[in-house]
């Protein structure tokens, strides 16, 4: 078992969870705050791969694989998380005001499946603040998408104006924009991924990111549920291209409990909230798959759900995901995710038919039509 595995064992699964989040990303920012620590970890967990370099969404990355929105929540840790080897840093989910989010406790463990259940509520500083931050950071920092989600409070007739509102607040200081309208701990929120009301939300914050970035087009993509039907997939694949978006983040987390091998009594105490991690896997997979025989290569695809290995993350680029994200695997996984899945990537690649990973995305669907 490694040091990390020892460390999970013996003290942070013992703690509430996110007491232990608040104390690993509080560790992770004071190492990254120091130059010589920096280094060192730079040099430990993110070595360079070229042969993984990535053009996306107009972008040059040293690699495809990136931390997901609902880890660095406000913006603090970007410089830090990319020195553990994170390709970029999605923050988020940020919303026009700030809020304190749900009830505690509202993050949870499911150890044996290896996964996740928040009902955390957006929790966050609000579009002001975390601009502020952003604006702070060095310019030739890491790539940094911006997760922007409804203010709980605004009724859904107004959710296209709170949408927008913390889209001028933001967009200026964002490599790209995603709209979050899947996560499933904001009353109604889900319900804004049918298409007629997904339509002018999104024509509302494309128009406030050009406000605001008249020099610049930033990126914009949706990230949509794994629970939605199959028909309802193809209506977003079809919305995101008629509306001229970049990419489709392929999944939320879900609010299934299907297949789980945690004690049920203690899948039921944790109540409801959406599940990521491990159980995410197939469903995730199965909606990225969907999404890449839809709309081909007219999007650009980040694949997210229950990527644990570098098995999985090569499996998605070979679904079509240009693109990667994973969140629960690092906490399982500790500080050497990064790395294995980098590593692992650039040996399945090498011992591939392909020259570039972007002659990978895809191949699967290719392949099955020769």
């Amino acid at each position: 078992m490694s040091a990390y595995g020892l460390l999970f064992s013996a003290v942070l699964r013992r703690l509430d969870s996110e007491r232990a989040h608040r104390a690993a990303f509080g560790l992770i920012r004071a190492a990254g705050r120091v130059p010589g620590p920096r280094a060192v970890v730079r040099a430990a967990y993110a070595p360079a791969h070229p042969e993984l370099r990535v053009r996306a969404l107009g972008l040059d990355l040293p690699g495809p694989f990136g931390l997901a929105a609902g880890f660095d929540k406000n913006a603090e840790g970007i410089g830090p998380l990319a020195a553990l080897g994170f390709d970029f840093v999605e923050v988020g989910t940020v919303t026009a005001r700030p809020q304190p989010g749900n009830d505690r406790p509202r993050l949870f463990r499911l150890t044996p499946d290896r996964a996740l259940v928040n009902r955390m509520g957006f929790n966050n500083d609000g579009a002001d603040a975390v601009a502020a931050r952003l604006a702070r950071r060095p310019r030739q920092g890491p790539v940094v998408g911006v997760n922007i989600g409804k203010t709980k409070v605004v009724p859904e007739a107004e959710a296209a104006a709170d949408y927008a509102a913390a889209t001028e607040r933001l967009a200026a200081h964002a490599d790209y924009l995603v709209v979050n309208v899947s996560s499933p701990n904001t009353p109604g929120l889900r319900d804004l991924q049918a298409a007629d009301r997904l339509r002018p939300l999104l024509a509302a914050v494309r128009a406030a990111a050009d406000r605001a970035t008249p020099a610049r087009r930033v990126p914009l993509l949706v990230k949509i549920a794994p629970d939605l039907a199959d028909e309802d997939i193809d209506a977003v694949a079809d919305l995101a291209v008629e509306a001229g978006l970049d990419g489709i983040i392929a999944t939320n987390t879900t609010v299934s409990r299907e297949g789980l091998i945690s004690n049920p009594r203690t899948v039921a105490s944790t109540g409801a909230g959406g599940l990521s991690g491990a159980p995410l896997r197939d469903r995730s997979l199965a909606v990225l798959r969907r999404l890449h025989a839809r709309a081909g290569d007219r999007l650009t695809l980040v694949g997210v759900g229950g990527i644990e290995t570098a098995d999985d993350a090569w499996r998605r680029i070979l679904a079509g995901a240009t693109l990667i994200q994973g969140y629960s695997g690092f906490v399982y996984a500790g500080p050497a995710w990064a790395r294995a899945i980098h590593r692992g990537l650039a040996e399945r690649l090498a011992a591939s038919p392909y020259a570039t990973l972007a002659d990978a995305v895809g191949a699967e669907g290719r392949d099955r039509t020769r």
